[in-house]
């Protein structure tokens, strides 16, 4: 099984936006990359301070849905979202 390194590896590799674009389209599934852009639009409108609420309602998800990413960003990740 992989890890966490080995994306990484794999992803640093693409050259320009044109290589990650077809990288990503082969490794993730419609449904993969539409819950992945959520999740990273989740993390940049909680790191601007907009509530939970706004936000649950703006990408209508529950709010329930926002606990992990708040988490993690008081855990300190996301440094670079």
């Amino acid at each position: 099984m992989g890890s966490i390194s080995s994306i990484v590896k794999t992803v640093i590799e693409a050259k320009n936006e044109k290589e990650m674009q077809n990288l990503l389209e082969g490794l993730l599934t419609p449904s993969e990359t539409e819950e992945i852009a959520t999740r990273i639009e989740i993390v940049k409108l909680l790191k601007q301070g907009v509530g939970q609420h706004a936000i649950a309602k703006k990408l209508n998800i529950g709010v329930a849905t926002l606990s992990r990413g708040s988490k993690e960003i008081k855990m300190g990740k996301f440094k670079y979202v």
